[in-house]
């Protein structure tokens, strides 16, 4: 098992080998992408215009296979293959590349997306970055992990001293795009793409706020325990920790005070 996929740290409790699992799966996704990464491939698009590729589809069938053949009394939500087994009370939420544009512009910033819930709460989530050999996991009262260490976000309490990340002014509708300008407008620096990664640097400490929308369930199931692990929080724009139907509005925020600060210019 490469070294960023190990967990080190002591982890305890029923989550343990739920958590040791979770990186097998992140290290078995990043043997399928891996080799597939600045090739020709083709893209075929979706029916809502986003592009897919074999190694998607090969990299979500791996995961399903394995989850399957260890736990097959789970469910499993996947972007490339859908829900099943939506009824149980244990499912995996996968994302095997999040970030195909970037996979196929030859971007190292693509990631596959990890969750565990049971009982409709999310209590594993992890962030693997294939490429650039990191990986983040983060354990229901456990704490978040950088490839096996623990991390924590920043102490940043005012948007005038915060780093703003989100993927793409694209994604936002007009009437969002215009609540997110007055936001950029207060922060210190903004920083634009990388899909899950940004929300891997808040983190991790190196950036303070990630605002998104038109995130689907396999996009910010994982990023959940990520950040509050770390220590942050991690609401829709409503301030509702986001669940299995959230409306795919995303604000991660270092601390509370910033936190609330951007939902009342997002809900100004």
């Amino acid at each position: 098992m490469s070294k960023a996929f190990q967990m080190t740290a002591p982890v305890t409790g029923d989550l343990a080998e739920l958590a040791q699992f979770t990186c097998s799966l992140a290290e078995a996704a990043a043997s399928v992408t891996r080799p597939y990464f600045r090739k020709p491939i083709d893209i075929i698009q979706k029916l809502d215009n986003s592009p897919v590729t074999i190694a998607d589809r090969e990299c979500e069938t791996r995961i399903r296979d394995l989850i399957t053949e260890r736990y097959p009394g789970h469910g499993i939500l996947g972007e490339e293959h859908g829900f099943d087994g939506a009824d149980l009370s244990e499912i995996w939420v996968i994302d095997p590349i999040d970030g195909t544009k970037s996979f196929i512009s030859g971007l190292p910033l693509y990631g596959t997306l990890l969750a565990y819930v049971k009982h409709k709460d999310v209590r594993i989530g992890a962030i693997s970055m294939p490429e650039l050999e990191e990986y983040w996991i983060g354990i229901d009262g456990q704490g978040c992990f950088f490839n096996g260490t623990k991390c924590h976000v920043s102490e940043c309490r005012s948007l005038e001293d915060a780093i703003l990340m989100t993927t793409a002014l694209e994604y936002f509708s007009p009437g969002n795009r215009e609540k997110f300008a007055a936001l950029r407008e207060k922060a210190r620096i903004r920083r634009y793409g990388g899909d899950c990664y940004i929300y891997a640097m808040v983190a991790s400490g190196w950036a303070d706020l990630a605002v998104e929308t038109g995130l689907q369930t396999y996009d910010y199931m994982a990023l959940v325990p990520v950040i509050e692990q770390a220590g942050g929080v991690i609401t829709d724009w409503s301030g509702k920790r986001p669940d299995l139907d959230s409306d795919g509005t995303i604000v991660a925020a270092a601390t509370k005070e910033l936190h609330q600060q951007a939902l009342e210019i997002l809900n100004g």
